[in-house]
């Protein structure tokens, strides 16, 4: 990894830029294993931001099987990619911990200090004492819609996966796409938008069957239109698409939405100067750490005699980089192991006192 002092370009880097955020540890991907780092670094009283490339917390546990069953998350019989996330959101609530979503980590680079400068695609910069690469097998980032110009359009009449549909209220929609998100999307969007056409490649999907029945519905009262066909053209204002038998269909719209899934890409991860073993970092499994000090890696992003790609053994990995990371977040301070079963300090970081005070209070009356 390249060293910046004070006086070298990594100075320049601080200075054209807004003052970077600083940290105890910047979380790099907000999946079920990098929000669960965030739990044991609240547990530990070190502070954290997290950034995603994707518009919302659960990464591809989310993305890619949302409503499908998981059967191996411990003391929880069954959930879903979906209802993981959730439950991960509220267990780490009580640390507040900083979301920033659709920025890719783009740089990172050692201070003269010690503590690590990253920057990100959306501008953003971050001077962290701590890194912990929760990327999985690397960013995921929405599948683009393959016509000629249609990039210059993200952002103003194109959108991927948007994050809120409120945005759209009154207007005319086409969604492209044919899993379970591009159909939740159109129907969520027949509540708010004037008019919605949903254009997939086929007359079949790769959705949940209920999620298709009340898609078909909705098309069979005249709220939702259904085109088959490939966009082959885009103006921002008007959708051309290519159907089956070769014609050409024009459909004028406000926004269109595209929901096409989405792939991994190691991404500028390759370019940080971190030792990689097929495009996965090594690291110890005392502390995760990879070779470069301060930088963790948990879950599907790294490897070592043994790993297994589980959701389970993330969480171990997460954490034993959190204690690891206690010794550069704390210098010379020795941290005591504690409970949440019997602890009051974290009782009182997770709420619980509060609460159980309340509860006090309410029988005494």
């Amino acid at each position: 990894m390249e060293r910046q002092d004070r006086q070298g370009r990594g100075a320049g880097a601080l200075s054209t830029q807004a003052a970077p955020i600083e940290t105890d540890a910047l979380i790099i991907g907000a999946g079920p294993v990098g929000l669960f780092q965030a739990f044991q670094l609240g547990l530990l009283e070190i502070s954290c931001h997290i950034v995603d490339a994707l518009p919302a917390a659960g990464g591809q546990c989310v993305t890619l099987y949302g409503n499908k069953p998981i059967y191996d998350i411990p003391g929880t019989p069954v959930t879903s990619g979906r209802g993981l996330a959730q439950s991960l959101l509220e267990q780490i609530a009580p640390f507040k911990p900083q979301f920033h979503f659709g920025e890719q980590v783009a740089t990172l680079e050692r201070q003269a200090d010690e503590r690590l400068l990253l920057t990100t695609s959306a501008g953003s910069a971050f001077l962290a004492k701590t890194v912990f690469i929760a990327a999985g097998v690397g960013a995921f980032v929405p599948k683009r819609i393959a016509v000629e110009g249609i990039a210059q359009f993200e952002g103003a009449s194109l959108f991927y996966h948007p994050d809120s549909l409120e945005r759209f209220g009154g207007q005319t929609v086409v969604v492209n796409g044919g899993d379970d998100i591009a159909l939740e999307t159109a129907i969520a969007l027949t509540a708010v938008a004037k008019q919605v056409t949903l254009v997939h490649r086929r007359d079949g999907f790769q959705a949940d069957e209920t999620t298709v029945a009340s898609m078909r519905a909705l098309v069979a009262a005249g709220k939702l239109a259904f085109q088959v066909g490939q966009p082959t053209a885009f103006d921002g204002k008007q959708l051309q698409i290519t159907t089956p038998d070769a014609t050409t269909v024009d459909l004028p719209l406000d926004a269109l939405i595209a929901c096409l899934g989405i792939s991994p890409r190691l991404g500028p991860i390759a370019d940080w100067g971190l030792e990689l073993e097929r495009k996965q970092v090594p690291v110890d499994t005392e502390k995760y750490e990879t070779r470069e000090r301060g930088v963790f890696a948990v879950g599907d992003i790294n490897t070592y005699p043994g790993k297994k790609k589980l959701i389970v053994c993330g969480f171990h990995e997460a954490t034993l980089a959190a204690w690891g990371a206690t010794a550069i977040v704390f210098p010379g301070k020795a941290v005591p192991l504690q409970y949440t079963t019997t602890s009051t300090r974290l009782h009182e970081l997770l709420g619980v006192a509060t609460a159980r005070e309340a509860t006090a209070r309410g029988i005494r009356r």
